[in-house]
C-alpha cells in the first residue's frame, strides 16, 4: 500500500474494515454547502443505506481492489480530513453517461476536503495519490466531471493540471444543468 505524507497528513487508501469511517465521511461531505453541485446523491439517500452497502463500498474501493481506490487524508489527530476515489474505466466499455470509453482511464469521483482543512494543498496531495495509482494501472488519462456552476472546484482542478476537454453532459440530478469533463493526460 502506498502511503504519502504531506504537511503532517497521511494520504493512504482506505482499508475494507474502515467502512464506518467511509460512511461518516461521505455523510459529512453530503452536508457541505456545495454538495448539491458536487455529488450525485443526497444526504437523505446516503443515510438511509444499510450498513451492508457501506461495507461493500469499502471492500470494493479499499486496499486490494484492482478497479477502484478511495484515498483519504488523515490529519495528525486521526481525523479524516478529505477523500477522493479513483475508478478504472476500461477501453471498449460504456461510461455512466452512455458514451464509449475509448482508452483505459481513471475516473475521479467523490472529491471532498473538510472546510477546516481547505487551502493548504490537501486536495493536491489526494489527487497526486489517485493519479499515481491510475498510472500504476496503465491508465492513459484521468478524468472527472464538475458542475458548470462549481467554479471553485474548476479552478482547483485547473491548478492541478486538469483541462476542460470540451465534453459536456447533463447533470444527472437535473437534466437542465450541465457538467464539464476535465482531463489530465498521462505524461509522455
Amino acid at each position: 500500500m502506498t502511503t504519502f505524507t504531506r504537511n503532517d497528513y497521511v494520504i493512504r487508501a482506505i482499508r475494507p474494515d474502515e467502512w464506518e469511517r467511509v460512511k461518516q465521511l461521505r455523510l459529512d461531505a453530503l452536508r457541505d454547502p456545495v454538495a448539491h453541485l458536487a455529488f450525485l446523491e443526497t444526504y437523505e439517500d446516503a443515510a438511509a443505506r444499510p450498513d451492508s452497502f457501506w461495507q461493500d463500498r469499502a471492500v470494493h474501493s479499499g486496499t486490494g481492489s484492482p478497479t477502484a481506490r478511495q484515498f483519504i487524508a488523515e490529519a495528525p489527530d486521526g481525523t479524516w480530513a478529505g477523500s477522493v476515489t479513483l475508478l478504472v474505466e476500461e477501453a471498449g466499455t460504456q461510461d455512466w453517461a452512455g458514451f464509449p470509453v475509448e482508452l483505459r482511464q481513471g475516473h475521479m469521483v467523490g472529491v471532498f476536503v473538510r472546510p477546516e482543512h481547505r487551502g493548504n494543498g490537501l486536495v493536491g496531495a489526494l489527487f497526486d495519490a489517485g493519479v499515481e495509482w491510475a498510472w500504476e494501472r496503465a491508465a492513459e488519462r484521468v478524468r472527472l466531471f464538475v458542475h458548470k456552476d462549481n467554479t471553485r472546484a474548476q479552478a482547483a482542478y485547473r491548478k492541478l493540471g486538469f483541462e476542460a476537454s470540451g465534453r459536456v453532459v447533463a447533470f444527472s440530478k437535473n437534466e437542465a444543468e450541465e457538467e464539464l469533463e476535465f482531463v489530465l493526460e498521462r505524461p509522455s
